[in-house]
């Protein structure tokens, strides 16, 4: 690992509050670092914890002096079978702020510190008991909030990821420590790294590549919910429709065509996936300037989108219904035509409609609303996603592997003999480089402070 950050991490202490304050009955404070255990034996009383296995629990008193601050449970995972693979301490508290900063204050004046941001699986990562995207997915497991998200990030966390990656990097070190034997061996015009066994290693590798960066538009989506825009004329139902999806008055419904000026959001989770649901501003011309800017936003809400729900009223025209779905299809964004108020449809107008092979629902009877979130889930086709498959969602890593695969086109491009071994092993070391990036093997103290800075403290 290139990184100047390591020693530091290695010689003080450190302390946070673990679980949120103030939400619950129970406060969790931890400590991780060499004098974890003394620290907190100065303050504890009870058993000597020096004295107690790892993995054991022990009740008592925390105390300043002789003031009894609060009764508590303390955890003990003694080095190297702990998260961060230091000493660690765990302080299990009543969650009150007064004996939460009381208990704060008296480790930090016997010689911890407060930790900053992911500072714990900064840790654990130094420490060899994590690679770094497998840290970078503990984050994604905190935020998750569906069953495809939590999944995805288990499976990062367990491993999955950086299995593969390892896997990929083994093979091109071999390469590349058989061309630096060529260069040792210049003057002589041998060749001990077979270019017909490189290029055939480079496509399966690629193939690998291809397969992780294609998987980055899903697992993006998985990680952070599919935007979905609900568009459509004025007072169209829009508004019920939204309220509809998530089972509670979410947006003002009002008979006043043009009510919504501004977008709304906000999520459900349909079969395990989290969808982002926009209610939008009817899509008409308009002299109100407010209205107009609503009107904007819904049109670069829907480029944006994943999906569109297109909500038709019984009584607008079919050629009107026509020219704007010949709108939708120039954004070349899946969407889905529904036919709103179905309840007072008549059959002349549901045949009329039906050229369109719409959804019919009632927005305001909640009619139709499950056929409604079955095929959104066929339109986006997410439900086909197996969440065990290595999935990419992290921006770094897509960059990163990216940068690989052309770094391997190079050498391709350079394999039969077009330049010379010194060349081509530089090119091989920029892939290594790149994908040592994802894990860790390779990295800066301004990267870690960049992934560690966006956790939470605690964690």
């Amino acid at each position: 690992m290139n990184t100047s950050a390591d020693h530091i991490y290695h010689t003080d202490t450190i302390i946070a509050l673990a679980t949120p304050a103030g939400s619950g009955a129970i406060g969790v404070i931890r400590l991780s670092g060499p004098q974890a255990v003394p620290v907190t034996n100065t303050i504890f009383r009870g058993k000597d914890l020096s004295k107690q296995k790892s993995h054991t629990i022990h009740f008592g008193t925390i105390r300043d002096g002789e003031i009894v601050i609060d009764e508590v449970l303390v955890s003990l995972f003694i080095a190297p079978s702990s998260y961060t693979k230091e000493d660690v301490v765990e302080i299990s508290c009543h969650n009150s702020t007064f004996i939460i900063e009381r208990i704060l204050k008296l480790a930090m004046k016997h010689g911890a510190r407060p930790a900053k941001p992911g500072e714990f699986t900064l840790r654990a990562f130094l420490n060899g008991g994590l690679d770094l995207s497998q840290a970078e997915a503990v984050a994604d497991l905190i935020a998750s909030n569906s069953q495809a998200s939590h999944q995805m990030a288990m499976q990062q966390m367990r491993g999955g990821f950086s299995n593969e990656l390892k896997n990929l990097r083994e093979q091109l070190i071999h390469f590349a420590s058989m061309i630096e034997l060529e260069l040792d061996f210049a003057e002589e015009d041998v060749e001990f790294a077979n270019r017909d066994d490189l290029k055939a290693l480079i496509y399966k590798i690629n193939h690998v590549l291809q397969r992780l960066i294609s998987s980055f538009e899903q697992g993006n989506v998985m990680k952070n919910g599919v935007p979905v825009v609900i568009a459509g004329k004025p007072n169209v139902g829009k508004s019920t429709l939204l309220n509809a999806l998530l089972n509670e008055e979410r947006a003002i419904v009002s008979e006043i065509a043009g009510t919504t000026r501004d977008t709304i959001e906000d999520e459900i989770n349909i079969h395990g996936i989290t969808f982002r649901f926009i209610d939008t501003a009817g899509i008409r011309t308009t002299a109100d300037i407010v209205e107009a800017q609503g009107v904007e936003r819904t049109y670069a809400k829907m480029k944006a989108a994943k999906l569109i729900i297109y909500l038709v009223d019984p009584e607008q025209a079919r050629a009107e219904v026509e020219e704007q779905l010949e709108e939708l299809e120039k954004l070349d964004i899946p969407f889905v035509t529904v036919v709103n108020k179905s309840d007072i449809l008549s059959p002349q107008k549901q045949l009329e409609f039906a050229h369109f092979n719409p959804n019919f629902l009632s927005a305001k009877n909640k009619e139709g609303i499950d056929e409604l979130k079955e095929e959104i889930l066929r339109k986006v086709n997410l439900a086909r996603i197996n969440t065990d498959d290595v999935l990419v969602s992290n921006i770094r890593h897509l960059e990163s592997l990216q940068k690989t695969s052309e770094a391997l086109a190079r050498v391709l491009e350079n394999v039969d003999g077009s330049v010379t071994s010194d060349f081509l092993s530089m090119d091989i070391k920029q892939a290594l480089y790149y994908l040592g990036e994802i894990t860790g093997e390779v990295t800066t103290d301004d990267l870690l402070e960049n992934i560690f800075s966006k956790f939470c403290i605690g964690k």
